[in-house]
């Protein structure tokens, strides 16, 4: 649905069409331009380069563009600037030197309050950005006026279906469309200058646990897009579209069907040769796990060697035992596969976690560059994923040049650059000693999905780096639910003690920092602290400047070189999403999205903002510039009572069986221990639905709130379990009244 606006929007946005639809009025444009550049008159003054017309008129033309993007740095083109994903901007109006100067230049309330991580776009002066619930906004990238916005109506039964939150990581714009997933598995094209839509396909099966949280890439005329849920029982694959029509045009799945099936797609001839053969159990079974596998974010292309490299998810279920028991790879969970762009016809792969029981992904961001290795230079791919090492791989074969952590790490001892296999400590296969292990990195990840940033002009990567230790242990009653997460690992060693000292020795052992990584030494060259982990993604520019939110709220500016903190902007709300630089009329902003939720948010409310209480969230768009100094309204907190929880009506055993259950479905929402970071979804310390259990029941089993997100669970609870996580959340609310929490 586009929301309709002004007069003055309206024509706003026919200024825009009339320029795409009369291309000979922009090579005039382009003419006077060139006059003007020959006569030295037509580079602004701060450094920045001044606007170009659009020049696209074809797949190809568009394409250019984005290849060339270092010629039109005033724009942003694509989800990380550039083909090669290296969001380092050539942009240098904004410096070390004046980025004292640095203010809030305007900022728009979205209409959402959940969790906000889209990279925008930036072309030929309008601003584009997807928020929570899959939206889609246009805004006059000066002076913030929304254009248009549209809101393609997810029903929000949908999110029973997400594993955090209803997230969306961005679009992708192409020959004057944009392109976005949505959380219910469609992929839209929207007209850029009108919003109105162009045609939309549903890319999943609807009665399976899918959905879209990542930004589509386009390239050769298709836009791919992969999905999410390996964590609630689904198949992973990637899909190419054809960017005018929305026809599918390929499918590559990650994982195989059942042995002697064929999908009818691209990846059955890869599985025909030898992938197929990695895998034993009843992995093909949905109520056993289906794979999982998803592609739920990264991606890059190039355009040289046709290749579009994606990164593959987490297997299903993250314990290996009732996935695929066997000495096997599962291929391809947690690997970077590359295939022909135009086919989806496999190339290679290279798999960086074999047989992933840890959900460490390979689904972060992925950088292409050269470097010089070994006094040659190298086409590399370079990626952190969660697993702790840093790779890089020459991006034509696939080959392991070198590998190192960049994090802690005690599951593997090294990488055998023979095999290009982790050494793997036995303590880590906890399904095989049935002992309870404390692992470096968790499922948080060294790195996760937050964007990392390599600048050519000091040879470094910028990695939003974590230290986080988590426990696995099995869950050895464990069931699936046809619903809900399904990992078999017992979920309550999430849950933080309450001592406050023994909570402090935890919070101690947390780091989270801005890591400056030296790709072709494999060091850490420096370190800028945050408070604790899940820190923002990151944008690093020609004025020697790397930007980065972090979890507290604060968007900072560092020294590219040294690390020296220079700026500081408190928003007030968690900052997820990694910013962006454009300029307008030689002037350069910068943009970045704030909004609390997350996994993060979802799981450590007792770690970061919690510490006195769950916060209300204000999720918005800022964009900074120098000289601005617009003043940011602070965002109110009302936090609920607890002075009139009911008595507890449960005895230990009955709390205990709510605990298991809770952390079963509930926790992903609502917060590990019943403690949550926002209240929305709310903390159900301070539900009102707790204090009755008709009421509770309505909610938990009947899915009264169904069309609030959420839904009922009387599918798999019977009246008994939803009273028995009634007791548990009733014993939690009980303890930060005595002050045990």
């Amino acid at each position: 649905m586009m929301t309709k606006l002004s007069q003055k929007t309206r024509f706003t946005a026919k200024r825009h069409l009339f320029a795409l639809h009369f291309p000979s009025i922009k090579l005039v444009g382009a003419i006077l331009i060139s006059l003007l550049v020959m006569s030295g008159c037509a580079k602004p003054e701060n450094g920045a380069e001044a606007p170009k017309p659009s020049t696209e008129s074809s797949p190809a033309d568009f394409g250019k563009r984005i290849t060339s993007a270092d010629s039109e740095p005033q724009n942003w083109l694509s989800h990380g600037r550039n083909y090669e994903e290296t969001r380092f901007s050539p942009l240098s109006a904004i410096t070390e030197n004046n980025i004292a100067e640095l203010g809030l230049a305007w900022y728009h309330d979205l209409d959402t309050n959940k969790g906000q991580e889209a990279t925008s776009l930036v072309v030929d002066g309008v601003l584009y950005v997807t928020s929570a619930w899959s939206k889609l906004h246009a805004f006059d990238a000066v002076s913030g006026e929304l254009l248009w916005q549209f809101d393609p109506q997810v029903p929000k039964e949908t999110l029973v279906k997400a594993c955090c939150d209803a997230v969306n990581r961005g679009a992708a714009y192409w020959n004057g469309a944009l392109y976005f997933g949505t959380l219910d598995g469609r992929l839209i094209a929207v007209d850029a200058n009108t919003g109105k839509q162009l045609w939309s396909t549903l890319t999943v099966n609807p009665d399976m646990a899918y959905t879209i949280t990542g930004a589509p890439r386009v390239a050769e005329g298709l836009v791919f897009i992969g999905n999410g849920g390996a964590e609630l029982g689904v198949r992973g694959y990637i899909s190419a579209y054809d960017a005018k029509t929305g026809a599918k045009r390929w499918r590559f799945y990650t994982v195989p069907t059942e042995p002697g099936k064929k999908d009818g797609e691209v990846s059955d001839e890869v599985y025909e040769k030898f992938a197929g053969t990695t895998w034993d159990g009843d992995y093909w079974n949905a109520s056993g796990g289906y794979g999982g596998g998803t592609v739920w974010d990264s991606m890059a292309y190039d355009p040289e060697l046709g290749l579009l490299y994606f990164g593959v998810g987490n297997a299903s279920y993250w314990n290996k035992q009732y996935r695929s028991p066997g000495d096997n790879d599962n291929l391809f969970v947690a690997s970077i596969v590359a295939v022909k762009a135009a086919t989806g016809e496999y190339v290679w792969h290279y798999q960086a976690t074999p047989g992933d029981a840890w959900d460490y992904t390979s689904t972060q961001h992925m950088i292409l560059a050269t470097l010089n290795i070994d006094g040659e230079d190298r086409k590399v791919l370079m990626q952190a994923p969660k697993n702790g090492f840093f790779y890089i791989l020459d991006r034509a074969s696939g080959e392991l040049l070198s590998a190192e952590n960049y994090v802690p790490v005690n599951w593997a001892d090294g990488i055998d650059m023979a095999s290009g296999r982790p050494n793997i400590d036995p303590k880590a296969y906890y399904w095989r000693t049935n002992e309870p292990w404390v692992a470096f990195p968790s499922p948080f990840g060294g790195h996760n999905w937050h964007p990392m940033s390599y600048s050519e002009d000091t040879g470094l990567v910028y990695i939003p780096a974590q230290e986080i230790p988590a426990v696995y242990q099995e869950d050895k009653d464990f069931k699936p639910f046809p619903i809900g997460f399904n990992l078999a690992l017992d979920m309550r060693t999430l849950v933080l003690p309450d001592d406050p000292e023994t909570l402090k020795a935890i919070k101690n052992t947390l780091k989270g920092y801005l890591l400056a990584w030296d790709p072709v030494k494999q060091e850490e060259v420096w370190r800028a602290p945050h408070r604790g982990p899940w820190n923002g993604g990151v944008l690093s520019t020609a004025g020697n400047l790397v930007f980065q939110g972090d979890v507290d709220g604060v968007f900072n500016a560092f020294n590219a070189k040294t690390g020296e903190r220079l700026w500081q902007f408190d928003s007030g709300n968690m900052i997820s999403a990694a910013p962006i630089t454009y300029a307008v009329d030689g002037k350069q902003y910068v943009a970045v999205l704030s909004g609390f939720g997350t996994a993060w948010s979802k799981l450590a409310g007792k770690l970061s903002w919690a510490d006195d209480g769950p916060r209300n969230n204000k999720s918005r768009l800022l964009v900074f510039a120098l000289g601005a100094d617009l003043n940011l309204p602070g965002i109110e907190r009302k936090l609920p009572s607890l002075s009139q929880m009911p008595k507890q009506f449960a005895d230990e055993a009955q709390i205990k069986q709510g605990e298991y259950l809770y952390h079963r479905t509930c926790f992903a929402c609502h917060g590990a221990g019943a403690v949550a970071e926002t209240l929305n979804p709310p903390d159900l310390r301070y539900s009102a639905m707790v204090h009755g259990a008709e009421a509770w029941k309505a909610v938990v089993l009947d899915g009264v709130l169904s069309t609030r997100g959420m839904v009922g669970f009387s599918e798999i609870f019977s009246d008994e379990d939803a009273e028995a996580i009634r007791a548990y959340v009733i014993e939690r609310a009980n303890q930060s009244l005595s002050g045990k929490q």
